[in-house]
């Protein structure tokens, strides 16, 4: 009997189920969009940062210290070989060797020289362009500044990474030596050590081949190959340090703990630790690969990173309880007008017997049933939404989390329980007498 009343209820009151299942369908679906973007967020948005520069510094072991990585103050620098001054080229690709590889983005090596262009005293930096390697895992990556800099205003072409003659000049230096693209100019070395292997006195004829703007220092230097860098500095296979974007994700206490000693660390802690891509395990883990450097956050990018994710995931889950909230003032109403269009059939249901309990039930049965079909179609369309939100804000698709499933089940039980429970207030208040005599 009660699944028979229930079916007749659907056939002839189809509308106003259609109606509830709508404001159904229309709130899980935007709280499923937001989810499901919420949950790819974090990598999405480190992705965007990425293209704003490098959060990781990798320097000779000499020049700093794991502990400073957190502002946590000066222990003290010690005194350095000149052997520990440089970082070994041929060891870089380990960088992508370890356990959070695929979460360096990009990375690339960087040698200053300071040299003399048409007789103005200025640095010229050695760099990867778009530096092709290939890993002992029979991988291959391709690396480099381009895309490190991706945020320059650039006048011209990027130099080709076989381009060895081939430079990017910063506008403010051009401005000073009047040069254009396509013009030549003659690099020596600012100072020439007597004995320093291929050091020469002989000037290089370079030839510019984009102009840019970084709004930084930067703008009144010369960017070139690596090897040509190296070649004027006398220091073949040998850089000064490394820029490294890798995706992380936001510190917490332990992250700070860790950064500040590993080893105050319990195994489980420790494990944790190691095993999420905190910025402080990634440097720690490139550290343990490569024993000669230390690498050190870029602090400023680190915390804006964590602070710009923790800000968004708040505003998305604000956005769904307010979506959330909203479906259920309308399916209260929906509901109450149900009740006030059925009092009389409310009436002669109670003055059969039945309790309030049982015709609270079969309202409620009615309600959900009708939201569940509406939560089915919320969560394909909130499945599609996210999509066009992945594709319009990043330019790529959202990954699909099966997490948001029973979430978007979850959100039809809490949506119609919240907005019956008005209706069905009114519905135990209602008198069998009062009603069927029309009062």
């Amino acid at each position: 009997m009660f699944w028979k009343m229930i079916k007749g209820s659907f056939f002839i009151r189809r509308r106003a189920h259609l109606l509830t299942a709508l404001t159904v369908a229309l709130g899980v679906s935007l709280a499923a969009a937001l989810l499901g973007v919420m949950f790819d967020i974090g990598d999405k948005v480190n992705k965007e940062l990425k293209s704003y520069g490098a959060n990781l510094n990798a320097v000779p072991k000499g020049a700093s210290v794991i502990g400073a990585l957190y502002e946590l103050g000066d222990i003290g620098q010690s005194e350095m070989a000149i052997k520990n001054n440089y970082i070994l080229e041929d060891e870089l690709y380990k960088i992508k060797m370890i356990f959070w590889a695929y979460n360096i983005v990009d990375f690339a090596p960087y040698l200053t020289v300071k040299v003399k262009a048409e007789g103005f005293p200025t640095s010229l930096i050695g760099s990867w362009f778009n530096k092709s390697l290939d890993l002992p895992t029979g991988e291959k990556v391709v690396t480099g500044m381009d895309n490190l800099k991706s945020w320059w205003v650039l006048e011209g072409e990027r130099v080709d990474e076989r381009d060895i003659r081939g430079i990017l000049v910063g506008r403010e230096l051009a401005n000073k030596l009047n040069l254009k693209l396509g013009s030549t100019i003659k690099v020596t070395p600012e100072v020439i050590i007597e004995g320093e292997g291929n050091q020469s006195s002989e000037p290089e004829v370079l030839t510019v081949r984009g102009i840019f703007e970084s709004g930084g220092d930067e703008d009144d230097t010369i960017f070139a190959s690596l090897i040509l860098a190296q070649k004027i500095a006398s220091k073949p296979g040998l850089v000064e340090r490394v820029e490294i974007s890798a995706l992380t994700t936001p510190d917490n206490e332990l992250a700070r703990r860790a950064a500040q000693n590993p080893g105050s660390l319990s195994r489980l802690e420790w494990d944790t630790w190691y095993c999420t891509a905190y910025i402080s395990s990634i440097a720690y883990q490139i550290e343990e690969i490569l024993p000669s450097v230390r690498v050190k956050p870029i602090l400023k990018v680190a915390q804006s990173e964590g602070a710009i994710l923790e800000k968004t995931e708040l505003l998305i889950i604000l956005l769904t309880v307010l979506t959330l909230g909203c479906a259920s003032l309308a399916i209260s109403n929906l509901v109450t007008a149900n009740i006030m269009e059925r009092s009389v059939e409310i009436g002669l249901l109670k003055a059969l017997g039945a309790t309030n309990i049982s015709v609270s039930v079969l309202f409620l049965a009615e309600t959900l049933l009708a939201a569940l079909a509406g939560g089915v179609l919320g969560y394909v369309v909130g499945l599609a939404l996210s999509q066009l939100v992945g594709l319009t804000v990043f330019g790529s698709y959202i990954a699909v989390k099966p997490l948001v499933i029973p979430l978007a089940l979850l959100m039809v039980i809490f949506v119609t329980l919240l907005g019956s429970l008005p209706a069905l207030k009114a519905l135990t208040s209602l008198k069998p007498a009062e009603v069927l005599h029309g009062r």
